[in-house]
């Protein structure tokens, strides 16, 4: 591995080489949805609704579970692409090296203690008794496939911060397509019910982990060949990783707290506004799918930019993904405001839905323009690994958030509700604008 050479900066960095790596990602993300899709179609031609149910809660708990774990993939691009960018092989090695442990050591953790947490979580949720006890089934089974499921998440963070999204499409692929075919076999075929799409999503990780480890066996053989225990649990180095993650854990779970607490104020504002709100960030988050491509081709970027200590190259990779993450933004636009309406008409065909959600649609078609400088800007700082200001930001936003949405939804119920995600998503991107100088002097 080397370093691009800074007199061809600018030539090697060209729009297709950007389209190279966000291609990938958005096709790695479009499979992603399409696991929840067969999973809820197989137990949906059980003989009873509880088994979608059951299914849909033990998805929800590991979900959160798992999201809070994200550092474990987002920490790692940022100092992969760093390292990368420095051609530092032995710095990428030993990366490898910690996160890969980190991920297993996390892992074996949720499995010997996951199970009171899956008990909270489902005194929480509060099902019926063949739910919850179907449910439990379903994660009894699948907490198993923690440790999998980490390594995943940082070989993900690998392969990103080296520019490989090939692979980690592969990798996804590989994840998804065998979840739906162990899906088919296992529920449809062996009759297995619940207990099968648990034992389908834990057979997955274990796939994906195999097929992660062969696309780095290069990196893994020599990860191996100089393995230094002394040089992996360096205490400044460790410190420098868990610092990072755990600002990363912190903004994590500021994200996924707005979100529940947007769900918790529509179903505050009547079950049909709930049902409403479901369907409208379904389609937030299918916008994010496109946008987090070029998300994720500013973290290997700017991250590559940030070792190499190039304010050019960095410069050029900011502008030029904020211009393909606006146009995306911008097509994602008039889809909504063009087939929104039928779109919806995809989640239900109940006409007191469609008529209501009709009504919120506005937000929804202004929502990808609202959103995509926070997910640029999320990239570009975790390329750089600027996570205590990510942390900042997102404490920031989140209370700015919290105190739009006692003042507005009063005023004008959901669409307050909705008109306060908006605000959120342009605060994310605001607050991060303030400390984004910091990183230029960084490079001065």
């Amino acid at each position: 591995m080397s370093a691009i050479k800074p007199d061809n900066e600018d030539k090697e960095l060209s729009h297709r080489r950007v389209w190279q790596l966000a291609g990938p990602m958005i096709l790695s993300n479009i499979s992603v949805p399409l696991v929840g899709a067969v999973d809820t179609a197989v137990v949906g031609h059980l003989d009873a609704p509880h088994f979608i149910g059951a299914v849909a809660v033990g998805a929800l708990i590991f979900s959160f579970l798992y999201w809070g774990f994200g550092f474990l993939r987002m920490g790692t691009t940022g100092f992969v692409a760093q390292a990368y960018g420095a051609d530092d092989q032995r710095e990428i090695n030993l990366l490898l090296s910690r996160v890969m442990l980190l991920a297993l050591a996390i892992g074996l953790l949720v499995v010997l203690f996951g199970r009171p947490v899956i008990s909270l979580a489902l005194a929480l949720i509060d099902s019926t008794a063949q739910v919850e006890g179907l449910a439990r089934e379903y994660a009894s089974i699948r907490i198993f496939s923690a440790p999998a499921t980490l390594c995943v998440f940082a070989l993900t963070g690998v392969l990103i911060g080296l520019q490989n999204t090939k692979g980690a499409l592969y990798l996804q692929l590989a994840l998804n397509g065998s979840n739906i075919l162990l899906d088919l076999l296992f529920v449809p075929v062996l009759q297995w019910g619940v207990a099968g799409v648990a034992w389908a999503t834990l057979l997955s990780e274990y796939i994906a982990l195999a097929v992660g480890c062969y696309l780095l066996r290069d990196l893994i053989k020599q990860a191996l060949g100089q393995l230094s225990w002394v040089s992996i649990l360096d205490a400044h180095s460790l410190k420098k990783l868990m610092v990072a993650n755990a600002d990363i854990f912190v903004r994590t779970l500021c994200l996924v707290f707005a979100f529940a607490y947007i769900t918790a104020q529509g179903a505050k504002l009547g079950v049909l506004v709930l049902a409403v709100n479901a369907i409208l960030l379904h389609l937030q988050s299918m916008m994010a799918y496109a946008l987090d491509g070029f998300a994720f081709a500013a973290e290997a970027l700017a991250g590559q930019a940030f070792g190499r200590r190039s304010k050019k190259y960095f410069m050029r990779a900011v502008r030029m993904t904020a211009i393909w993450g606006l146009i995306s933004a911008l097509v994602v636009t008039v889809i909504y405001a063009l087939f929104g309406k039928a779109i919806i008409g995809l989640f239900t065909d109940q006409d007191a839905v469609l008529e209501l959600a009709a009504d919120y649609l506005p937000w929804v078609v202004i929502l990808p323009l609202a959103s995509v400088g926070s997910f640029l800007l999320d990239g570009i700082f975790i390329g750089t690994t600027q996570t205590a200001a990510m942390r900042n930001a997102m404490l920031v936003s989140t209370a700015l958030f919290l105190l739009a949405t006692l003042q507005l939804v009063p005023l004008w119920g959901n669409h307050g509700l909705l008109l306060s995600l908006c605000l959120f998503m342009l605060l994310r991107a605001l607050s991060l604008a303030v400390y984004y100088p910091r990183i230029l002097r960084q490079l001065n």
